[in-house]
């Protein structure tokens, strides 16, 4: 009988770690595994400690790919699972022990979540950055999937490695795919565009290595610019959705980002918003600046686009401060 549960584990140059990763998968509480160990190029003595793990236990299967990239590694390990429930995992990360058994109870009790995560760890301390860090209690901030929804076009609400995937939902938003940019974030908004929803567990069940170097911050597919041509498309077909004309409240640069990638996807507001006094009567991107007072709940579908700290909040406050409903008459984004 196949194993409910395939936990797919990408790895390069992780031969200090990739056995501790591994160990925690094997030591899981609850339901049968299969580990799909997946070398992406290692040069050092990674793949001898996997195979040297692999002998030991048949739930271990390594694969090779030569060092084709982190997608094309995710497809090949994909191509070899046989549970109905994919887990993902690095080689340098570390799942607690109850991470698989609370994953698989959330999904089976709710069959329209597609992917379910976990809350996190960010370690070790003096290696994740203030930024880092509100990102991650943002993250873990996150519940269910109202919170996930009305968060989507912000950042990437899920952490890739706590993730477990309904194998039907991810067949069903075509799996991991290379479009130059975040891949996990595109799964993500492709999942929420076929209908499945996003969920976490409320509890840290995953310890989430960082170091100097990582691709988060290293790789060009992770740029800024790169995470706003992803949403744009998706955020757009949510304001179209709404049936009302765009207003992008932000006239700084987060909001005019946002506006030229939506552009290219053919949706132009018909004017920003600012409380900025040396903005207002101005022109960004060719639509004027009007102030928050020109706005009439029913009339336009805002889309809040701010970069300051706090500044998202604050609109959120006077929005409903006037009955607009967020979801209905507005939705936040970065």
């Amino acid at each position: 009988m196949d194993p409910p549960v395939s936990v797919l584990l990408p790895y390069r140059q992780a031969a200090d770690t990739i056995e501790h990763a591994i160990a925690s998968v094997l030591d899981q509480r609850g339901p049968a595994l299969e580990v799909i160990a997946v070398d992406d190029g290692s040069e050092d003595d990674g793949p001898a400690r996997v195979a040297r793990i692999a002998a030991a236990d048949p739930r271990v299967r390594p694969i090779a790919t030569g060092g084709c990239g982190l997608i094309g590694a995710l497809v090949r390990g994909l191509a070899e699972t046989r549970g109905g429930f994919i887990a993902r995992m690095d080689g340098d990360d570390v799942s607690l022990p109850d991470r698989f058994a609370l994953q698989v109870e959330r999904l089976r009790e709710d069959e329209s979540v597609g992917a379910c995560g976990a809350q996190v760890e960010a370690f070790p301390r003096e290696a994740v950055g203030e930024g880092m860090a509100r990102y991650v209690a943002w993250q873990n901030g996150l519940i269910t999937p109202e919170d996930h929804a009305r968060e989507l076009f912000i950042e990437a609400p899920l952490c890739h490695p706590s993730v477990m995937l309904r194998r039907a939902a991810l067949d069903d938003a075509g799996g991991w795919r290379d479009n130059g940019g975040p891949e996990d974030y595109d799964l993500w908004l492709r999942l929420d565009a076929r209908g499945w929803k996003l969920a976490k567990v409320p509890r840290v069940l995953l310890r989430w290595r960082h170091r100097e170097g990582r691709a988060t911050f290293a790789d060009p597919r992770y740029a800024r610019e790169r995470f706003t041509e992803a949403k744009a498309p998706h955020l757009a077909r949510r304001v179209r959705a709404m049936g009302r004309p765009l207003v992008i409240w932000g006239a700084g640069r987060t909001g005019k980002r946002l506006a030229r990638a939506m552009e290219a996807d053919g949706l132009r507001p018909e004017w920003f918003v600012d409380i900025d006094a040396n903005k207002i009567g101005g022109v960004a991107r060719g639509r004027p600046i009007v102030a928050a007072d020109a706005l009439c709940r029913g009339a336009h579908t805002v889309v809040v686009a701010v970069g300051a700290l706090g500044a998202r909040e604050e609109i959120r406050d006077h929005l409903r401060g006037v009955a607009f409903v967020e979801g209905v008459d507005y939705v936040c984004a970065a």
